[in-house]
């Protein structure tokens, strides 16, 4: 049973008591992301997960982790695009000291002069590391194609430029502005009570100041012809990423995009997998994501693939949407896509660490949580007719958006130019180079 409570500074403590468990999942999540920077401050939301871990007012850095790893429990954060969560895994009858710790890492981190300075050298390095493997900075060169010049397509953690360029103050102005009760959802799954962790609020964060909820800058779901960016790089294999605008995240079809996104590359018994690697031998990885926002959404195929099989590959992805679109599905494709759908919801809330995830992000995202059971009613409620009428919406020729990262010849550009339109894939492809110039102080000929 999910219970939910609203205190008056604006606070939200969602739990689900476990009976049965022996450990408490617990995670603070805060309404704040990639998309609600500026470009000047550009990853401040990931620099500030990076100094809560630092110390805070009551506790050291060194007293963060050996107060909960001493314990044998586990702590994380991670930022998204439109959250930060903070968040620990430990045996129940820790519970006190844990809440403690983390509350305190989330609403009164130190963020020291000295630790900022230094951890931003950390986080350039960090952004470096992802830049050189070629299997995430394709990722990075899709959003950019998918919300060109709009906060989604920018890099979570920044550029070298603005992490160095931030200071102790622009850290704590964003966690002064966003950082505040109304903006944040406290969720708790395992051998806890609802009670314990309204309690341990109450008495921890009740003199916390409400604040003001934040709003962000809505994305644009248009697009009037299909985009690409090649980055040439000596690497072994090509890296590709084809993505469409999607759905936002309360959308009606949002069960309907799921099944499709399953039946299209979401497991091995999948469309994409037998086609380019069981049939063809084009790829090692294959598959398809989604991604949900609160007003927009991508749907992404991405692959691995020998240099010599990029065109092919693309060739044969290209046809499997078409077909899609042309045909839909099969009625017994149709029926796995829902029992693998509804398997691994059930598989994943059997621990807590995945129910505390499942009740905090609905929160945080749509105010709301969904029972087992409602999930089950709204995918059985899902008709076959629905994935045809949904990926004729999606797989639209105009709104796809293809990066490639490896060593891509004129021959093959060419081929993909006909594949995919190529006027528009020389012009991307020069102003990355200018991009990339102006950045970096060179460009890969």
């Amino acid at each position: 049973m999910y219970q939910k409570t609203k205190f008056e500074n604006g606070l939200r403590v969602v739990t689900h008591d476990m009976k049965e468990r022996e450990s408490v999942s617990l995670g603070l999540w805060v309404a704040a992301g990639g998309r609600y920077e500026s470009d000047r401050i550009k990853g401040a939301a990931h620099f500030l997960e990076h100094m809560a871990f630092k110390g805070s007012a009551k506790y050291s850095c060194d007293q963060v982790k050996e107060l909960i790893e001493g314990v044998g429990g586990s702590v994380n954060a991670f930022t998204s695009e439109e959250q930060t969560c903070y968040y620990a895994k430990f045996p129940a009858q820790h519970l006190n000291r844990i809440f403690d710790v983390l509350s305190d890492i989330v609403f009164h981190p130190a963020i020291k002069a000295a630790d900022v300075a230094k951890e931003s050298t950390v986080i350039v390095e960090e952004i470096k590391m992802y830049k050189d493997l070629p299997q995430y900075y394709v990722h990075e060169l899709l959003d950019e194609l998918m919300w060109p010049n709009h906060p989604l397509g920018k890099s979570l953690a920044g550029t070298a430029e603005t992490v160095s360029g931030m200071s102790r103050n622009d850290l704590n102005s964003f966690h002064k502005k966003y950082y505040v009760p109304g903006n944040i959802v406290i969720s708790s799954a395992g051998k806890v009570t609802h009670k314990q962790i309204c309690d341990l609020t109450q008495k921890k964060l009740k003199k916390v100041a409400s604040g003001l909820k934040t709003n962000f800058i809505e994305a644009s779901n248009t697009q009037a012809k299909p985009r690409a960016k090649i980055y040439k790089k000596d690497t072994e294999q090509m890296h590709l990423a084809l993505g469409m605008l999607g759905l936002e995240n309360d959308h009606d079809d949002k069960y309907a995009l799921g099944l499709l996104n399953i039946i299209l590359g979401g497991n091995m018994s999948s469309r994409l997998f037998d086609e380019v690697r069981e049939k063809r031998g084009l790829a090692y990885s294959i598959g398809s994501s989604l991604k949900y926002f609160k007003d927009t959404g991508m749907l992404y195929v991405r692959a691995g693939v020998d240099n010599v099989k990029l065109v092919n590959t693309v060739d044969v992805v290209l046809k499997e949407l078409s077909k899609i679109k042309r045909f839909g599905v099969t009625d017994d494709e149709f029926k796995r896509a829902k029992d693998f759908y509804l398997g691994q919801v059930l598989m994943a809330l059997e621990d807590t660490m995945d129910h505390m995830l499942w009740i905090g992000e609905s929160t945080l995202t749509r105010d709301r949580m969904r029972s087992m059971e409602e999930v089950i009613a709204l995918v059985n409620k899902v008709k076959i007719s629905d994935l045809k009428r949904v990926a004729q919406d999606i797989f639209n020729e105009k709104h796809y958006n293809f990066a490639v990262v490896g060593p891509v010849s004129d021959k093959q550009e060419k081929d993909l130019g006909r594949l995919l339109g190529y006027s528009i894939f020389k012009l991307t492809r020069q102003v990355l180079f200018v991009r990339l110039y102006l950045l970096l102080g060179e460009v890969n000929p």
